[in-house]
């Protein structure tokens, strides 16, 4: 099983980039897009949160159940959504802005797990008290025997020394760490993480296992935009280790053939989620058939 922690939230996307255009809601929220994103894969996969009774919240639980997501310790509350107001560059590159006092999410109350893969990320560990509460449910799932991967998905509003500590003191537990380019040096030193993902944008992506670093490209396609790009390729990753009946021995003694397959998998699910409007993340067979062009 794979369990995803965080939270689910609403992104309010500009129809064009232009910085007064129409807001389309979109269902998102880094580790939502995970979850979803493994359940269109065929994963077994269930998601941890808290989500609001509201009518936002209503619409992620059932686009999770309709993803085929277990939901079983995912809790509910009269709290609002967490909203997400998006901005777009010209690029398509997208920054944020959230809205998050007395949101649903804060108050999740996650339950380590003794197996499988545990994900971690995004807003959910810049936000107490639930913060708190998934750095102690990533140690424990460690301490049990879980595969602990960490995709800390860090937005300039919360990007404070304090977040920076409190992502660094979750390193210890963590086997797989994801992180783009751009959040390496804010992270500081990882060496002794055992397996390094490195998003590279439209350069590829990265890894430094123990068999030692690869890179590779990424295919071309046209960017609608870059939301959910980099949940699509930490749920590709996490597919794969599962697909592949990985424990964590076998996930670091994955030679860099092996890396070659599972990198070129996500970059293409990448590519397709960047190819549509909002985290619109593919099927399995929408990737495999990307593969074989």
């Amino acid at each position: 099983m794979i369990t995803v922690y965080g939270e689910a939230l609403v992104d309010l996307v500009p129809t064009s980039p232009d910085p007064l255009a129409p807001l389309q809601p979109a269902l998102g929220g880094g580790p939502f897009n995970v979850a979803r994103a493994l359940g269109r894969f065929g994963a077994d996969v269930a998601f941890q949160s808290r989500l609001s009774r509201d009518a936002f919240g209503r619409a992620l639980e059932q686009s999770l159940i309709d993803a085929h997501v277990t939901l079983t310790h995912c809790t509910t509350g009269p709290e609002p959504t967490t909203l997400a107001v998006t901005a777009l560059n010209p690029d398509g590159a997208a920054t944020y802005t959230f809205y998050v006092d007395g949101t649903a999410d804060r108050l999740a109350t996650p339950q380590p797990v003794d197996a499988g893969f545990a994900v971690f990320g995004t807003l959910s560990l810049a936000l107490e008290p639930a913060s708190l509460r998934y750095a102690e449910a990533a140690a424990a799932s460690a301490r049990n025997g879980a595969v602990v991967c960490l995709d800390p998905n860090i937005r300039p509003a919360f990007a404070s020394e304090k977040h920076r500590l409190f992502l660094r003191g979750m390193l210890d537990n963590v086997t797989v760490l994801k992180l783009s380019d751009e959040e390496v040096d804010f992270l500081g030193d990882t060496s002794h993480v055992p397996v390094v993902v490195t998003t590279l944008g439209s350069d590829g992506i990265r890894v430094r296992a123990p068999f030692g670093t690869l890179t590779i490209t990424a295919p071309k396609v046209q960017v609608a935009d870059t939301i959910g790009a980099g949940d699509t390729i930490m749920a590709a990753l996490v597919y794969q280790f599962q697909h592949r009946g990985l424990d964590r021995d076998g996930l670091l003694a994955l030679t860099d053939n092996e890396w070659s397959h599972i990198l070129t998998f996500a970059s293409h699910a990448a590519a397709l989620t960047v190819s549509r409007t909002g985290a619109d993340t593919p099927t399995l067979d929408e990737v495999e058939a990307f593969l074989q062009r």
